[in-house]
């Protein structure tokens, strides 16, 4: 047996941490996610087009993407914006 425990939070508890709630969307997180996502779809592109500067070239574009995304991530943290 599964049990679920809920909670119903008021309209003030928006704005407390752990709120499951998207009210703000975090713009160059979102960008940074779909650009990796892009970078790796454009690898297995690359592969069927048989593409070793293409495949390369992709593979470094998610690895700096990424990075990217990861350091703004914890310059937001720091920031308290998360």
């Amino acid at each position: 047996m599964i049990l679920c425990n809920i909670e119903i939070k008021s309209k003030n508890a928006d704005k407390q941490k752990g709120n499951v709630l998207m009210n703000n969307v975090k713009w160059p997180l979102l960008i940074y996610a779909i650009l990796a996502a892009v970078s790796i779809v454009g690898i297995g592109i690359s592969i069927s087009e048989h593409s070793v500067i293409g495949g390369v070239g992709c593979i470094a574009a998610v690895i700096v993407i990424m990075g990217m995304g990861f350091k703004t991530k914890r310059k937001m943290r720091q920031n308290g914006e998360l």
